[in-house]
């Protein structure tokens, strides 16, 4: 099925869903569940989290559902969601976010690495980045928002994440390269 036909779906779903529809709800959860968890699993490190925190991200889009105005796709609107659960509760624990003014040096992109690596293992190095890094890289590397969205969802500037996706992607690569070397 096409692009498309799924987004249509999916707000056909949303729309059914929003009329009390739990059934249309509940399909929308099997489909969205394992990208949501994913998502929130890559920016927490923890899978009771991760788990907690996909909990309350569609317990939060059901609350919602009125909202929902098919601007974007039911999957971003859900990614959005987590993003905000995920950043409400580091806020509440007071956790430091990092900033940078100026990052105009790391609009190029030639990102590349110089050999193969598994999947498990990318999933591992990813996984041991420092906190920004690591949910810029999440969120631009891996899912493909733009800088700029990424920047709103995180509450940071836009040249704060194109140099947190720089350093991510530096240090993955030099930490998947001398993981080759040993």
């Amino acid at each position: 099925m096409a692009d498309g036909g799924v987004a249509s779906m999916d707000e056909a779903l949303v729309a059914r869903a929003g009329a009390g529809d739990t059934r249309a709800f509940e399909r929308l959860y099997r489909e969205h569940v394992g990208r949501v968890h994913g998502l929130c699993l890559r920016m927490v490190r923890d899978t009771q989290l991760a788990e907690d925190y996909t909990q309350e991200t569609f317990i939060r889009a059901w609350r919602a559902l009125d909202r929902f105005e098919a601007r974007s796709r039911v999957s971003t609107w859900l990614h959005r969601i987590a993003v905000n659960v995920i950043l409400e509760r580091r806020r509440r624990r007071e956790l430091p976010v990092e900033y940078v003014e100026d990052a105009a040096e790391y609009d190029r992109d030639n990102d590349t690495l110089d050999t193969p690596v598994e999947e498990a293992e990318l999933e591992a190095t990813i996984a041991s980045l420092p906190q920004g890094a690591r949910d810029v890289l999440t969120l631009c590397g891996i899912y493909g928002y733009a800088h700029e969205e990424v920047a709103r969802m995180l509450g940071i500037a836009e040249g704060t994440c194109k140099a947190q996706l720089h350093r991510a992607r530096a240090l993955v690569r030099a930490r998947l390269e001398s993981g080759a070397r040993s």
